[in-house]
């Protein structure tokens, strides 16, 4: 078997999901031509709905702030080896900071923040330390306990908000909180926006963005999650605790999750409701392998995800023949060919830059100088 070639870094960070995205776009509009609809101006709505005008952009950033959370969750996971399933149920969990809301929502939107952040933080960090716990401690599969947790996640809240939070006469919610307790949204400050519910959360993901670049690649602690998840048979002889930095690791993944309930549960619904995740979490795992688990490619992705469901939107309402479930259906496309399908083009990739690679030169062995004398046996064969 030949030896693989060694792509080029742009390549792999940025040709590479950019040809996923065109065959997703380009099977997407091949579905949109069976229906009768034209696929160009598809795609002009879809573009023109998530960064034509203010409140789109609002939408576009809000849904992105979502996917930078839990993208990083599951990038940060994959950094160690893991593969965190989880960040759905996580961040799920996590939406029982709204209750700590409610207790200090009187006193100033601040204060709400910050409480909110440390709560949401703790109960994903608590929710997926579990999974760690059992995989680093039990070795339990980390995909299989993941997987499991975001169903007992989702039984859990259901008989919280119907037995213990739920608000008197409401169907499964909790109260709302009070108007000096809302978080701001960025169009009280920046018309620009309209109605777009995109609120300063969104700062708390950029952050998330830096500090986990800097995690990542400028600490110790960042260097050994690198090393167990690059060579864990190098870690373990480098005296790394493969327990320790796997159960540290995860927990760090839940706590990004858990700032989903922050975006969602108390900057936007202001309450809590049954299924208010929606899905974040599992497209946050494309996320993560669209941006390489890198943050600058998740932000990327993010926003790349944040268009697609702003735009799929705006698409579903001005042309009514493209349902709902037909934009899901392009979403998924994009999703299977920059997840599950992203080293698609590695072959054909590889084959072009062999061919397109110079042919090495020949080495020539130099000539012996004119004066040089003869060997021993050319002297004893001229005999």
């Amino acid at each position: 078997m030949s030896a693989r070639t060694e792509l080029p870094r742009w390549v792999t960070l940025a040709l590479m999901p950019a040809l996923n995205v065109a065959l997703a776009f380009v099977i997407g509009g091949l579905v949109v031509l069976a229906i009768g609809e034209s696929p160009l101006e598809a795609i002009q709505i879809l573009m023109f709905g998530a960064f034509g005008y203010g409140e789109g952009w609002g939408f576009t950033l809000h849904f992105a702030t979502n996917f930078v959370f839990t993208g990083l969750a599951v990038a940060l996971a994959y950094q160690a080896g893991l593969f965190n399933i989880g960040v759905e149920g996580q961040a799920y969990v996590a939406g029982l900071a709204l209750v700590a809301g409610l207790a200090v929502d009187q006193i100033h939107w601040s204060v709400v923040l910050i409480t909110t952040t440390l709560v949401a933080m703790a109960l994903g960090a608590i929710w997926a330390a579990i999974p760690g716990y059992l995989q680093a401690k039990r070795g339990s599969h980390i995909v299989i306990t993941t997987i499991m947790f975001n169903f007992i996640a989702a039984a859990f809240m259901s008989y919280m908000l119907t037995q213990v939070f739920s608000r008197p006469g409401a169907n499964s919610e909790t109260e709302t909180l009070d108007a000096i307790g809302r978080l701001p949204l960025l169009r009280e400050f920046m018309p620009f926006f309209g109605r777009s519910p995109v609120n300063i959360t969104i700062f708390l993901a950029i952050a998330a963005l830096i500090g986990v670049y800097y995690l990542i690649w400028h600490t110790k602690l960042g260097f050994k999650i690198r090393v167990l998840g690059q060579n864990p048979n190098a870690a373990r002889y480098a005296g790394i605790s493969a327990v320790s930095i796997i159960i540290i690791t995860m927990a760090l993944s839940g706590a990004l999750a858990g700032m989903v309930a922050v975006n969602e549960a108390v900057g936007v619904q202001k309450r809590l409701i049954i299924g208010y995740v929606g899905g974040y979490g599992f497209v946050g795992i494309a996320v993560a392998f669209m941006g390489r688990s890198h943050p600058v490619g998740v932000l990327l992705a993010a926003l790349l995800f944040g268009a697609l469901f702003q735009g799929g939107q705006e698409l579903n309402f001005e042309m009514p023949s493209v349902s709902s479930d037909l934009v899901v259906i392009i979403q998924a496309l994009v999703i299977l060919f920059t997840g599950a399908m992203s080293e698609m083009f590695r072959p054909a990739l590889e084959r072009l830059f062999i061919r397109a690679k110079p042919p090495p030169e020949k080495a020539v062995a130099p000539a012996p100088p004119a004066n040089q004398p003869k060997s021993s046996g050319e002297q004893g064969s001229g005999q």
